[in-house]
């Protein structure tokens, strides 16, 4: 008998190790979520820049997110558990037309309002450009991100922006991208940067503002003229299938090439050090050429081993390191960001930093007591549903076993899924109310909305 056939390559069980695909995150990284909270409101120009936030969180977010009129924020924090999601980052604009951000931690939070003040798209920062740069293989893999300025060395405990905030805003921006090993992680991989840098204040006026910048990383080599550089990029262009003659220099008046390497002015061969224009050598960087090398056989490295051996070893190490320059070029959106309110939950808790409202302790004591007695309320909720999801499935059962097996109604499956922990997504887009979750849940009772909740379930019983 014929041995049934195992596929190996394209089955989804075969023991074939997985390897991380270029442009795809690996389950180990965090995953992100850019959402347009009310789709249809916030206008085109707030709907652009979440798109271009959208290519800043390449590769490890939803690209091509389909947000509707009709979705909630409990809709997405449901889906981050199953679809591994570790941040959502939340657009939205208030009735006075503020432009808002929020990043939030799933599923617990914490979550962090900003306030965009200013912001420009990536096609207006290309616009103003005379050579921009994107879509290539930039966003094959994640930025690496730099933030500076983050905590004051004057700040405390008692800090209108305290220590604590600080240390909490620098752990949320750093978990939204991998980890980088400078041992491990190759160099060509690292193609773009994200700045965040804090702007710094002489004071310490209760206020924590960062700007929000995107650069793409652009090397070549120093030392070269740019004569033999074009004609590298013309050849390299040339060899391939797609290649572009406007790439390739126009010799058609030279009659020598001669001429076009010691350029139209007759200097002679013109470098990056003959060419009379100033070096920034802070920009150099020495790297390690990884281009393809002749080897030599073992008599050939012993005989040039036994002339010089000290000779040989300069020489292979001199080889073996290119100086690179290094230049940034801007992709992409831009922002200025006012923290505005720190908040515990996702979107939903008490309020733990807020920059206008400032609470005494008697007021924060009162506060507590009232989110206690609203956590025991909930948990309440949630044990007697849990008691009415166990009595349906016993009834459930019982009538399948007289009907003889028969199948039952498939709605009652959705009462298994528990949704009394989420909220609902009223709330205030400024962040201006302070506590706005418990004002939601006391105008809910105010109406005698749970009462009609109760009087259902008493009902169904």
């Amino acid at each position: 008998m014929a041995r049934k056939r195992t596929k190996k390559r394209t089955h989804v069980g075969a023991s074939n190790p997985q390897v991380d695909s270029a442009g795809h995150a690996s389950a180990r990284d965090p995953k992100s979520m850019v959402i347009r909270i009310g789709a249809g409101e916030v206008g085109t120009s707030v709907s652009q820049l979440a798109a271009d936030v959208r290519k800043v969180m390449e590769p490890g977010t939803a690209s091509r997110l389909k947000e509707r009129r009709g979705n909630r924020l409990k809709d997405y924090a449901v889906m981050c558990g199953p679809l591994g999601v570790t941040h959502l980052l939340l657009f939205s604009r208030s009735e006075s037309g503020n432009t808002n951000l929020r990043v939030a931690l799933a599923p617990r939070g914490p979550t962090m309002h900003f306030r965009v003040e200013k912001y420009s798209l990536c096609k207006d920062v290309q616009r103003a450009q005379k050579h921009p740069r994107g879509g290539g293989k930039e966003f094959l893999t994640a930025p690496l991100l730099v933030m500076n300025n983050f905590s004051r060395p004057d700040s405390t405990a008692t800090s209108k922006v305290p220590k604590h905030l600080e240390s909490l805003a620098t752990t949320v921006f750093q978990s939204l991208f991998p980890p980088i090993n400078p041992q491990a992680t190759p160099l060509k991989s690292i193609r773009r940067v994200l700045l965040l840098n804090r702007e710094e204040s002489k004071e310490d006026d209760g206020t924590f503002i960062l700007n929000f910048r995107h650069y793409a990383i652009t090397t070549r080599s120093t030392g070269v003229s740019k004569q033999l550089r074009r004609i590298n990029a013309a050849e390299q262009f040339m060899s391939t299938k797609t290649s572009r003659k406007s790439k390739v220099p126009n010799l058609g008046k030279l009659e020598d090439i001669a001429d076009y390497m010691t350029g139209e002015g007759g200097d002679g061969y013109v470098t990056d050090v003959t060419s009379g224009s100033e070096l920034d050598t802070d920009a150099e960087v020495e790297v390690l050429d990884s281009a393809p090398r002749r080897l030599l056989s073992a008599r050939a490295r012993q005989a040039a081993a036994a002339r010089d051996p000290d000779a040989e070893a300069a020489v292979d190490e001199e080889d073996s390191v290119e100086r690179r320059a290094v230049k940034l070029v801007e992709l992409g959106p831009r922002m200025r960001l006012r923290l505005t309110k720190v908040e515990e939950g996702l979107c939903a808790g008490k309020v733990m930093w807020h920059e206008y409202v400032h609470k005494t302790k008697e007021e924060i004591k009162e506060l507590e007591k009232k989110w206690e007695q609203r956590r025991q309320e909930k948990e309440a909720r949630k044990r007697e549903q849990k008691a009415n999801v166990e009595r349906k499935k016993a009834a459930k059962a019982k009538n399948g076993n007289k009907e003889g097996g028969g199948e039952g109604d498939d709605d009652d499956d959705d009462d298994e899924f528990d949704y009394s922990d989420m909220d609902e997504d009223q709330f205030d887009s400024e962040g201006l109310e302070g506590d706005a979750e418990y004002q939601v849940n006391e105008k809910m009772e105010a109406e005698g909305e749970w009462e009609d909740e109760e009087e259902e379930i008493a009902g169904s019983r």
